[in-house]
């Protein structure tokens, strides 16, 4: 089992920050100095190199650093194996899981229901940002694992498909536009309330409306909100014309509260895909809970 000043050199060493590794950690700033201090003592050479406000690691701790994520890796696969040979031996595991905003609300949370049922000795943390922030935070080492959406792919970076998704053109039920199908053109002419820029939404949309050579700035953009729920709600009270992700809306549209506009000549079709950097994609328990989650929307419905 690594111990309690090797799994703080590997926080500080994957978010190369003591501030955000204390954060993560639930511990002090000079805690965490403390313990990086007292290995570096025991190795006789410095693990990092002090450059103003930031850190790397030196030879030596790129090494420590390598060798610890291989041990983490095979003390997690003796858990598992262990697990199998005494039922009673259950021990704790610590998830950071990063996800876009529709996944976060309306995809993810049945899955992780269903994971932490099954391994209850999971300590999970989801993060809620935009695609563009989620991707980020993958490439800062704020986070190991990511599921994004409508995003151009980053060559460092591997994408496992989770779901396949739509994005629907919806209105109030007062809206004019109501019981209409709108061509891609006629989109010129017509209000619309927008997510912000970064958003996985917003990416498929711009994607497709490229197709019929339109730019987003061509619309007649009322308004940009960041998030799905303020953008429904907005759209719910007002004449504008919003793209939402049909997981979010199916509520609405069953109810009537909102209305679908179709689109026919526009593919708003979009993926989720998990991410991970290149490298990482056998990293336990991060490998399980991939194979978990395609299993559940695997099911047939």
């Amino acid at each position: 089992m690594l111990s309690h000043q090797h799994e703080i050199f590997l926080e500080v060493a994957r978010l190369l920050s003591f501030t955000k590794a204390s954060q993560a950690l639930f511990v002090s700033q000079s805690a965490v100095s403390k313990q990086v201090k007292a290995l570096e003592e025991y190795y006789k050479t410095g693990l990092f190199e002090r450059l103003g406000n930031s850190i790397l690691l030196t030879p030596a701790g790129e090494l420590l650093y390598r060798k610890l994520l291989l041990a983490k890796q095979l003390q997690h696969e003796l858990h598992q194996e262990f697990t199998t040979l005494s039922p009673t031996f259950s021990p704790q595991v610590h998830m950071i899981i990063g996800a876009s905003t529709t996944i976060s609300l309306y995809v993810i949370p049945p899955v992780l229901s269903a994971y932490l049922g099954k391994f209850p000795n999971t300590q999970l943390t989801l993060k809620n940002r935009n695609s563009e922030n989620i991707l980020k935070a993958l490439l800062d080492h704020e986070i190991d694992l990511g599921i994004i959406e409508g995003i151009h792919k980053v060559s460092n970076v591997t994408y496992t498909p989770l779901l396949t998704d739509e994005v629907v053109a919806v209105c109030s039920a007062r809206n004019p536009l109501n019981k209409k199908e709108l061509r891609a053109q006629e989109l010129l002419e017509v209000p619309v309330a927008l997510r912000e820029t970064g958003s996985g939404t917003l990416a498929v949309l711009e994607e497709a409306l490229a197709e019929k050579h339109i730019r987003l700035t061509d619309l007649r953009v009322k308004v940009r909100l960041g998030g799905t729920e303020a953008l429904k709600n907005f759209v719910r009270v007002d004449t504008c014309l919003a793209f939402l992700p049909r997981q979010a809306v199916m509520k609405e549209l069953a109810s009537g509260e909102l209305v679908e506009v179709p689109l026919p000549d526009l593919n708003l079709v979009r993926h989720f895909d998990f991410v991970q950097r290149k490298g990482t994609e056998n990293n336990m328990p991060y490998r399980e809970f991939v194979q978990f989650a395609r299993r559940h929307y695997a099911k047939p419905a």
